[in-house]
């Protein structure tokens, strides 16, 4: 039997080998490095004019990438004011380089996506059957972004129902 002081330095050492990270960084997420922020954006389109925001941040150890969204839309003479939240997490399928994304938002919608970055690092499409979700870096501190809807019976012929930009919010200050 271990005595109480050796079962901890057991314990200790098979912790210090599980928690040993790869000396190889990983890079899954460098080709949409130009999202991962927080992001204040306005547009229109079928909804209307809207303002709102989102983020693009790492989670679980960096492992996935978590978008969270709100869109905001005033009243207008057919629909009262209204907001729109949704969630959508970026992940890599393990047993493929692919990367993936699952959406889900209020009105109870949940869309697969598959992500498909751009070969320079400049935009990137998330991809289903009916939508298509397209960022595209504007500028060093902005983004335009396009969504898209096929009809069911066409699912290639995509039709543009919100378009927008962003300004990424300036990172806060530290203090010392």
């Amino acid at each position: 039997m271990l005595s109480p002081m050796r079962l901890l330095l057991l314990l200790f050492f098979c912790s210090t080998i599980f928690a040993q990270t790869s000396s190889k960084p990983d890079d899954r997420w460098a080709a949409l490095a130009f999202l991962i922020g927080e992001w204040t954006g306005a547009g229109g389109g079928g909804p209307g004019q809207g303002s709102g925001g989102f983020s693009f941040l790492p989670d679980q150890d960096g492992k996935i990438l978590i978008r969270k969204n709100r869109a905001n839309y005033p009243a207008s003479k057919d629909l009262p004011a209204f907001s729109h939240t949704d969630l959508m997490i970026v992940y890599k399928e393990s047993a493929e380089a692919k990367l993936r994304a699952i959406y889900f938002d209020m009105e109870d919608h949940v869309i697969q996506y598959t992500v498909a970055p751009s070969a320079d690092g400049n935009s990137v499409q998330f991809v289903s059957e009916n939508f298509r979700l397209t960022y595209r870096k504007a500028g060093p501190n902005s983004l335009a972004l396009k969504f898209e809807i096929a009809h069911p019976d066409k699912p290639s012929a995509y039709a543009t129902y919100i378009e927008a930009t962003a300004k990424r919010n300036p990172k806060p200050a530290t203090k010392n």
